[in-house]
């Protein structure tokens, strides 16, 4: 008996043997292997499937999505890139820019004449003194895995998140800046709020700042967060700002352009 090629199958079945493929694998050396192979593998059907076979969509998902591959490959590498947000692993992964006071301290929640925060997974918190305390992480966009046409064609956005709060008997300053940098630390964008001032006496609730980059030039390969703050009162201790649950999350647009080549990774 002949030996039959596996080009032979039913697209359909070629189509679910895809979708067990790794997506980078697919790309790199599934899609040249043939002109039926790169249709197959540039169909929306296949990264539709993926998407649903990994929990990226339901059944029921009725956002539009222009671009399936983009909307797959930046779901999968989904993810929050600030590492030791919570404060469980103490100072860990963070650079200590300035540590004014009686320096940074990692305290549990709620803490002296505080509150819970929102999320109750979320048990930590870093706290200022009365100098400036200042703490940042620089992240590596393609050590993280995002490529430079990813990066620089479709220019996904990136979304910030905060969360800051003050004693209640004690007021502060909370600091916050945001840079993207290209791959020499020249800065194309930032966000940088005046800074906030929480009045003594106030209601210690937990504050979320949030902002996302859209739109912004070609050529992001690293962003700098940096946060802080210090207390009003200049108390010795930690009467300063409470931060805790930052966040740099990397999300795919609904209104992206153009397919994604065979030469990502």
């Amino acid at each position: 008996m002949a030996p039959v090629s596996i080009n032979q199958l039913p697209e359909n079945i070629l189509l679910e043997l895809f979708t067990h493929v790794p997506a980078r694998e697919l790309l790199r050396n599934c899609r040249p292997v043939c002109s039926l192979w790169r249709d197959l593998i540039d169909v929306v059907t296949l990264w539709k499937r993926k998407s649903l076979r990994d929990g990226f969509i339901t059944e029921d998902w009725d956002q539009p999505v222009t671009d399936w591959k983009i909307f797959y490959f930046l779901s999968s590498l989904r993810r929050n890139l600030l590492r030791n947000p919570c404060a469980e692993e103490d100072m860990g992964f963070w650079r200590i820019d300035s540590n004014g006071g009686d320096h940074w301290k990692v305290e549990s929640l709620p803490g002296g004449h505080g509150t819970n925060f929102p999320d109750p997974k979320v048990k930590k918190y870093f706290v200022t003194s009365y100098g400036m305390c200042l703490k940042s992480q620089l992240v590596d966009l393609k050590a993280e895995g995002y490529w430079e046409e990813l990066l620089d064609t479709f220019r996904p956005d990136i979304v910030v998140k905060d969360w800051f709060a003050a004693r209640a008997d004690c007021g502060c300053t909370y600091h916050l800046r945001v840079q993207l940098a290209s791959a020499d630390y020249i800065v194309l964008a930032s966000f940088e709020p005046p800074p906030v001032i929480i009045q003594q006496w106030n209601d210690a609730k937990w504050n979320e700042v949030s902002y996302t980059f859209s739109d912004y030039p070609p050529g992001v390969r690293h962003i700098l967060f940096q946060h802080g703050g210090k207390d009003t009162q200049f108390w010795a201790g930690w009467y300063g700002t409470r931060v805790t649950n930052s966040s740099i999350i990397i999300s795919h647009k609904m209104t992206l352009k153009r397919g994604l080549a065979n030469n990502s990774a």
